[in-house]
């Protein structure tokens, strides 16, 4: 890396520069569909940038995937226009996007027809042989249909039990009778029992099969159709990985999201991402020159393990590999990460859900200041938490913002009362404040923007962040009792004000619902604990200028989105409307509509999860004595 790249371009902020689609050759250049889904998700990245100067990465607008000759997509006369580009310098800080590489009948994996130089290559099928440690990426071969954003999601669920399923080991594909990659498949006949392993070939593929067929072919065929992939994919312990006429397969990530454990058979295969992700979590790792003994190996396999290992394919398909942005900011993650001075992450961020795209290192240098790892390391929260309160109506209810704040200082958790006034008027004198029993710190900060309510203020330095609305009516008791049930989930919003989400069939979109049924799958944050992390995760995925009118709404899409879990909500408690808030009010509830499609296609999909959970204090509500029950004043507020 030190002689091949050029480290003084990455001063300041990663960036990445994109090369315009513009020039005389720009209508021969068009690129492919996939090529223009990752850049496009490069460029609405918050690594992109349009100055050449500030990039530290360059990435070609000329399609590189695709170099077999005999493809729709190949470039041709491609080392004459990566040359006329004007910050090319043999490729340094350069990166190069391939899937496929070479052709019939040798499928050359340096057979890319041109020289990359001193490029970064981020490659399909890449062997151990040509990949450069620690200067290349090794990615997984995708379909051409593979999710922009978002993704669908893995096919284990929780209830998906027994861990073992019909068949023990399966494999339905093509079979080659001469050639790269046919030795293999050619003696798989011989471990297909068409019982608990069933291992199917076919000849019957490319437009000239019938010339090359041998005299199985037909015997394979038959038995070929006797069995759907699918059915294969998702009633399979194990699913076999072949190398084709590439060492990688599509079939790879398919295993992947239907948790079908992959066993490889693939010998020098660099994995996607091996740089950073423990494969031996997840997959078995077998030999092509010992086919053989492949039943008695995944025979061995003991049940605790085939749940470990089915368990860490839905972490890693959820992770890195269900969208081309998940595979794009992955590597460019990967890359970033061997700069000098660069924030790094461990191999516990990077094989632990959720990932290390959504655990942002520049956040800390300690595992133990993020929410998602505090139970794997046997931690617990702080037991303190900071309030920050919302003021955003002017002085006009200054009575109820006093009252909450003496109702939250009151409480023996506290830290320090952050209050960010954003009114129209200056924020009272700071004689007229109450003053806080217990002295908890009370600061003032002014702010023209209502994202800034989560925005990772310097003065916070709890773990616990308790949001609230100048016109909440929490009791001390209602905050005791939510900072005590977020510390037993502070990946989670904890809160009291619910609403959901539902789909219009009749509209076609998303709607928002603010009434009371059996489920929600958002939390307003007028009364909400969230971990400080969110609130810095929040500010990078969002920008400076915010997403008015929809902060709450986001902030439950960011921690879903993040964690695959739905919030907490608790006891009984209705917000009395505000004069002139009017939550009914159709204008408003419009706009909640909007922001919940926004952020659906800004994200690729609907992160929001039902729940049906609502935690109460023991006794809450019985019929005994009030002196029995610790969380007396609840019951006043929530009746």
């Amino acid at each position: 890396m030190e002689t091949c790249f050029d480290f003084s371009k990455c001063h300041g902020d990663f960036k990445v520069f994109v090369y315009p689609q513009i020039g005389p050759d720009a209508s021969l250049l068009i690129p492919s569909p996939l090529y223009q889904k990752m850049l496009n998700v490069i460029k609405e990245s918050r690594y992109y940038t349009q100055d050449p100067s500030e990039g530290c990465l360059f990435v070609l607008a000329i399609d590189t995937l695709d170099r077999d000759p005999l493809s729709a997509d190949y470039v041709h006369h491609i080392t004459t226009h990566i040359q006329k580009l004007p910050y090319w310098n043999s490729g340094m800080n350069h990166v190069i996007f391939n899937l496929y590489s070479g052709t019939w009948p040798d499928y050359f994996e340096e057979g890319l027809d041109f020289n990359p130089g001193l490029a970064i290559l981020v490659k399909a099928s890449m062997s151990v042989t040509n990949f450069r440690s620690g200067f290349d990426v090794s990615i997984p071969l995708f379909h051409k249909n593979h999710p922009e954003r978002g993704g669908v999601p893995g096919l284990v669920t929780v209830n998906n039990f027994p861990g073992t399923k019909k068949y023990l080991l399966a494999f339905k594909g093509k079979r080659y009778t001469h050639g790269i990659g046919s030795e293999t498949r050619n003696a798989l006949f011989h471990l297909h029992n068409g019982q608990d392993i069933v291992l199917v070939t076919t000849c019957r593929h490319g437009k000239y099969w019938k010339h090359s067929k041998d005299e199985r072919c037909d015997v394979d065929n038959a038995e070929y159709d006797k069995y759907d992939y699918n059915m294969l994919l998702e009633n399979s312990t194990f699913c076999l990985i072949p190398r084709g006429r590439r060492l990688g397969s599509f079939r790879f990530l398919e295993a992947l999201q239907a948790g079908c454990i992959p066993v490889l058979l693939s010998n020098k295969w660099v994995l996607p991402f091996a740089q950073v992700i423990d494969w031996n979590k997840a997959v078995i790792w077998a030999d092509e020159r010992l086919l053989f003994q492949i039943p008695n190996v995944v025979r061995s396999v003991d049940f605790a393990r085939v749940l470990a290992l089915k368990q860490q394919t839905q972490v890693l398909w959820e992770s890195y590999f269900s969208s081309i942005e998940k595979i794009v900011l992955t590597t460019l993650e990967i890359i970033r990460e061997r700069l000098p001075l660069e924030p790094r992450r461990d191999g516990l961020i990077w094989n632990s859900a959720p990932g290390a795209l959504v655990a942002l290192p520049q956040f800390s240098d300690s595992n133990l200041h993020y929410p998602f790892y505090l139970t794997m390391l046997g931690a617990h929260s702080d037991p303190q938490f900071t309030a920050v309160i919302y003021a955003g109506r002017g002085n006009r209810n200054m009575a109820v913002l006093f009252q909450l704040v003496k109702n939250v200082a009151h409480s023996r958790s506290v830290a320090m009362i952050l209050v960010v006034w954003s009114g129209d008027t200056p924020p009272p004198a700071k004689p007229r404040w109450p003053v806080p029993p217990g002295n908890p710190p009370l600061v003032v900060l002014h702010s023209d923007n209502s994202s800034k309510r989560f925005h990772p203020h310097s003065l916070i330095r709890t773990h616990a962040v308790l949001s609230l609305d100048e016109d909440c009516l929490l009791t001390t008791d209602e905050v005791n009792f939510a900072f005590h049930v977020w510390r037993s989930f502070p990946e989670r919003l904890v809160g009291y004000l619910s609403r959901s989400h539902y789909w219009d069939a009749r509209k076609g979109q998303w709607g928002y619902t603010s009434k009371w049924t059996n489920q929600y799958s958002m939390v307003l944050t007028g009364a909400t604990f969230y971990h400080r992390y969110y609130g810095f995760l929040y500010s990078h995925w969002v920008g400076p200028e915010g997403l008015p009118g929809c902060e709450d709404i986001a902030l439950n899409f960011l921690v879903s989105h993040a964690t695959r879990r739905p919030p907490v909500k608790l006891a009984q408690h209705k917000q009395p409307a505000a004069p002139g808030a009017g939550w009914s009010d159709s204008v408003q509830f419009a706009q909640r509509h909007a922001c919940l499609n926004t952020l659906v296609t800004m994200l690729g999909y609907m992160p929001l999860v039902h729940s049906s959970v609502r935690l109460d204090p023991v006794l809450y509500k019985d019929p005994v004595s009030n002196l029995r029950k610790k969380y007396r004043q609840m019951e006043l507020a929530g009746s």
